[in-house]
């Protein structure tokens, strides 16, 4: 493929670099205002509620993992560097991982707050940060982990899952990247007990100055 002229690079950079500008330079009270007048508890809403146990379709064990989720989208209300408004994509909430390995007789559990989250029909990705954890040793205190759902209708029993670790998001080294917000793989594992329910709704447009 040809590469673009000077002129034209240095013209795409600065549509770029003009359109986060355009984010940034929103002020921190208008993220404050958006944040009054956009109620994430009302009830359009994006959303993903309820726990379930799931199979890894790739492995044949004894162990139980489960997720339960209570998380809501709340639009520009987590302001980050050169971004004061905050995103669309912004949530609170709860995440629950449990893990009970048969083979030791011991049940690995951690919570995370929500950050992220984003809908389609019946499908949703989010994004927590591992506040507490039952076993130090698993190294996830304090780390970004991104899980997937997708809503296969009334009862559960075509409901699935998918999670940033146990093979996926791997570097060349083998070892475990660093998760980004809303990042998570397709939702490949069965759930076997339980269910979810995802509400989905279009992300929120931008806050108005």
């Amino acid at each position: 493929m040809a590469s673009l002229p000077l002129s034209a690079r240095r013209t795409a950079t600065a549509t770029i670099a003009a359109l986060v500008a355009g984010l940034t330079l929103c002020t921190s009270s208008t993220a404050s205002s958006a944040e009054q007048r956009t109620d994430h508890r009302r009830p359009g809403a994006a959303r993903i509620v309820g726990s379930g146990d799931f199979v890894l379709p790739y492995l044949s064990d004894n162990d139980v993992r489960s997720f339960s989720f209570d998380a809501v989208a709340a639009p520009y209300s987590i302001p980050r560097p050169k971004i004061p408004t905050g995103l669309p994509v912004d949530a609170r909430g709860t995440v629950r991982i449990s893990h009970h390995s048969a083979d030791q007789n011991v049940t690995y559990t951690s919570e995370g707050q929500v950050e992220c989250l984003v809908t389609g029909p019946n499908t949703a990705t989010v994004t927590a940060l591992i506040t507490k954890v039952s076993h130090e040793e698993t190294g996830s205190l304090g780390k970004r982990v991104g899980l997937s759902v997708y809503d296969g209708g009334k009862g559960g029993k075509a409901d699935r899952v998918g999670f940033s670790w146990n093979g996926v998001n791997l570097l060349p080294n083998s070892e475990d990247a660093e998760v980004g917000t809303c990042m998570a793989p397709a939702p490949y594992a069965p759930v076997v007990k339980g269910g979810y329910t995802v509400t989905h709704a279009e992300l929120a447009p931008l806050p108005r100055p």
